[in-house]
């Protein structure tokens, strides 16, 4: 079921070791200063390391993103979160092909090298975007990094459904889901949350339904520009295309804390959570790392982790795979992203499966908490106490008597 979820989410509170406290920077340029570090002091370290934050879009006259400058050297707390080396133990997402609709995707990047294809001019990634949320699907670690995408063994179809200063067009999108599912993706990841365009998107993503992939989408758009809020600075509420069409996977991004930020843009019935504040992903060159945060973020992990699922289990069609997603999802207001749940448990295929499938209607989880289960267990034990106490009583009572159980007829 989609929930319209207005400020922070009020759903578990995730206790996690925060490598990356972050200061979010202006939406729509990269500021010169560093904003964020990229790892906690120790003692043997000569200090931390700043991560750039990512631009949303650039404005007439920007550069490109280029280079960033600093490497994260641990794993983020994204990846902890999600259970990513479980996941990954199981499998890497081999043979899987996810397409990224975005800003376009660098085939330079060497967490990728060797798995972008790209379609027209969609090897070139101007803003960084749609790179970065490519290296959250599917960038492998490299030497003396502990960054990680969901699935660092998938390929990558890269196409374009903005221009190249990163404002979309619904007939781009569009046209780049329909493509992407003419190529052969299995799940399709679109980095972008539209206000308009329900007909063309409904359309584009009924297509890539019959061609059996699955369409990933942010329920949320990662910022607001003051013209696209009210008279009273009010946030738009949505909905958000694609991911309000029911066969898309709306997703929306919490934070560290479990809680999305203060100000974020409204989510619009969102289906599932995942990590997407504070994520640490690669740029648009080098191997260098930038710090972005919004719910098309959170977008990406979950086409990880739909890659990894339709990579262990290739049976599956795109609706069943949503449906696993969510079935095994952790819980809450809006049930959380579990990848390695959803590639581990045995799942009940009983009962049908729709477009949109409803999440599990599971325990709360204070109900497996240990307390309950020692209720559980002396009630038990007590139960048993009295049995045997009523059957030490009447059996011997019963011999005094000279009962006999009656004759078998």
């Amino acid at each position: 079921m989609r929930n319209i979820m207005k400020g922070r989410s009020a759903g578990l509170v995730l206790v996690v070791a925060v490598a990356l406290p972050v200061t979010v920077g202006p939406a729509f340029a990269v500021p010169a200063a560093p904003a964020a570090s990229s790892a906690s002091p120790r003692a043997d370290d000569p200090g931390t390391t700043l991560l750039p934050p990512l631009p949303v879009r650039l404005g007439e006259g920007n550069p490109c993103t280029g280079a960033s400058g600093q490497t994260a050297t641990r794993a983020a707390w994204s990846q902890t979160a999600l259970g990513l080396s479980r996941a990954q133990r199981i499998t890497r997402g081999a043979g899987v092909t996810v397409a990224v609709v975005d800003t376009g995707v660098a085939s330079g990047v060497p967490g990728l090298s060797g798995r972008v294809e790209a379609v027209g001019g969609a090897d070139a990634d101007c803003v960084g975007h749609g790179t970065f949320a490519a290296g959250l699907i599917a960038a492998a670690p490299e030497k003396g990094s502990g960054i990680s995408g969901a699935a660092p063994q998938a390929g990558i179809l890269a196409l374009s459904g903005t221009d190249d200063r990163g404002v979309p067009s619904v007939e781009r999108v569009a046209a780049g889901i329909r493509t992407a599912a003419d190529r052969g993706a299995q799940v399709i990841y679109v980095g972008q949350a539209l206000r308009t365009g329900k007909a063309e998107l409904t359309a584009a993503v009924a297509h890539a339904t019959r061609k059996d992939a699955l369409v990933v989408a942010p329920a949320a758009p990662d910022a607001v520009s003051s013209e696209e809020k009210g008279p009273d600075g009010e946030m738009p509420e949505g909905p958000y295309w694609p991911a309000a069409v029911p066969a898309a996977l709306a997703v929306v991004d919490f934070g560290p804390d479990g809680a999305r930020q203060e100000h974020a843009p409204p989510a619009y019935r969102p289906d599932l959570s995942a990590p997407g504040s504070a994520m640490v992903s690669v740029g648009p060159e080098g191997s260098g790392h930038y710090i972005g945060s919004g719910a098309s973020l959170a977008a990406a992990g979950v086409a990880g982790a739909a890659a990894l699922v339709r990579a262990y289990h290739p049976g599956l069609t795109a609706a069943e795979v949503a449906r696993r997603l969510l079935d095994t999802a952790y819980p809450s207001d809006v049930p959380r992203l579990d990848p390695y749940a959803a590639l581990s448990l045995v799942q009940d295929r009983t009962r049908p499966s729709g477009r949109t499938p409803a999440p599990a209607q599971l325990p709360h989880p204070t109900d497996a908490t240990p307390r309950n289960r020692s209720l559980a267990i002396a009630a038990g034990g007590l139960t048993t106490v009295l049995l045997l106490a009523a059957v030490a009583a009447v059996v011997p009572r019963g011999r005094t008597r000279n009962w006999r159980p009656p004759a078998a007829s």
